[in-house]
């Protein structure tokens, strides 16, 4: 078996090497539950601040929890206006709330806002078809937090292989070592599942992770505001990793993900002419064929 902590860095283009560093795990705006800090405001003056020093670029930034995601979406475009070479947003939505509606919301987020991705959150409701179907037809990825049950993403990943999921946390933010443990597995196995490493505590996970899946399939993420994002990024530069892999996990892999939107005319919305300057419009999305990873390759 080939160890993949060894990576052909000869199919890494060269502009992947040199991307900025994105964190791709970030939350903004107010709530409207006001129970607890990720449901009341997720302020980002001292995030910014912090991810300046540290060196990041670029950050991935999504609502707070909310009651009504559609306007938590519109504040959010209006944050992400104000920073537009820094920010990016993901449009959150609530499978089961939201059911019926989620690809109006989503396009006005894409068409109005230029959101590049769609969150979904398991303490909400896990995704649905109609979610995943959504993000499938905007060529979206899609951050899913899967609360500690990495067994749905044996549901959903191999039923939409052309969406891309990433799942934060590594699966769990509760530390929940049997879930972690799944999630490498399952990052390993299938092509169109990626991880995060935010607020991961147990650091020798990251290092399986990277042993058993790859730098390709990790992506770096803080979980901001309430955790220091140059805190997070040291512990990838922790891990040791030779350059091409390092750039790979901090931004080369969100970037990856990020060109693959591509909205087609039968979506039924035209793209936003506001764009980031560090993404190509002119790259082409690519599919990659969906093969499973046979088990001798990624189990322990």
């Amino acid at each position: 078996m080939a160890d993949p902590m060894i990576f052909n860095s000869q199919i890494i283009d060269s502009q992947i090497i040199d991307s900025p560093i994105i964190d791709c795990h970030c939350h903004a705006g107010k709530g409207d539950r006001m129970t607890a800090p990720w449901n009341t405001i997720a302020p980002l003056k001292s995030y910014l601040r912090r991810a300046r020093a540290a060196g990041i670029q670029k950050t991935i930034v999504i609502p707070a929890f909310h009651s009504n995601y559609a306007q938590a979406n519109e504040d959010l475009g209006r944050i992400v206006a104000r920073h537009p070479r820094r920010l990016l947003g993901f449009a959150f939505v609530h499978a089961r709330r939201d059911a019926g509606r989620i690809r109006e919301m989503v396009g006005r987020a894409v068409e109005k806002w230029n959101f590049r991705g769609i969150k979904v959150h398991g303490f909400d409701a896990m995704p649905t078809r109609e979610v995943c179907e959504t993000a499938r037809r905007f060529r979206l990825p899609m951050l899913v937090d899967v609360v500690s049950r990495p067994e749905v993403i044996d549901m959903f990943a191999p039923q939409y292989p052309d969406v891309k999921f990433i799942i934060p946390h590594l699966g769990s933010f509760t530390d929940d070592w049997k879930a972690h443990q799944q999630v490498i597995y399952q990052i390993a196995r299938y092509p169109n599942v990626y991880a995060d490493t935010s607020a991961v505590r147990q650091f020798d996970y990251l290092v399986q992770a990277i042993r058993r899946a790859g730098a390709r399939k990790l992506l770096f993420g803080s979980d901001g505001p309430w955790t220091h994002p140059g805190l997070e990024l040291h512990k990838i530069r922790l891990l040791g990793l030779p350059r091409d892999q390092h750039a790979l996990v901090l931004g080369g892999n969100a970037l990856r993900l990020l060109r693959r939107r591509a909205l087609s005319q039968e979506a039924g919305f035209v793209p936003a002419r506001r764009s980031n300057a560090f993404l190509s419009e002119a790259a082409r999305p690519q599919r990659e064929d969906f093969q499973l990873v046979p088990e001798s390759e990624y189990r322990l």
